[in-house]
């Protein structure tokens, strides 16, 4: 039972470390837009945020919310994240592969403005690109 439970705690912190130093706000994000928990991103998302799709259509952060709930993401993978801060804002960038529930998988470069509110950070910005 130690060695699962510290195998788990080492395997969370490499995550971590490897989504950069907003990680655990990248997984958060991850968790809340996959169990579609509209409570979470109210949090999450700044009031002000502009969230657009790979298909250009821009989304306000209600309009944002709304889209989760009844969106049919089943899984969110990324890799090469980047993540640079310049005081209270954060800009975060990787590739993304976004699968629906119909097994169908976007491959996406992802760039996300986050600003600092706090303790925690809230998404300003995410602007989506199709992988080639």
């Amino acid at each position: 039972m130690k060695t699962t439970l510290l195998t788990l705690l080492l395997s969370v912190a490499a995550f971590a470390a490897d989504s950069g130093p907003l990680g655990s706000t990248l997984e958060a994000w991850k968790q809340a837009v996959l169990k579609k928990d509209a409570a979470s991103l109210q949090k999450m998302y700044h009031a002000d945020l502009t969230y657009t799709h790979s298909s250009a259509m821009t989304e306000t952060k209600a309009e944002a919310i709304a889209a989760v709930a009844k969106g049919s993401t089943k899984a969110i993978e990324y890799r090469d994240i980047t993540t640079k801060i310049y005081g209270k804002t954060a800009i975060m960038k990787g590739k993304f592969d976004i699968t629906n529930d119909q097994n169908s998988t976007s491959h996406l470069v992802i760039l996300m403005v986050w600003e600092k509110s706090g303790s925690d950070w809230q998404l300003l910005a995410r602007q989506a690109t199709k992988l080639p």
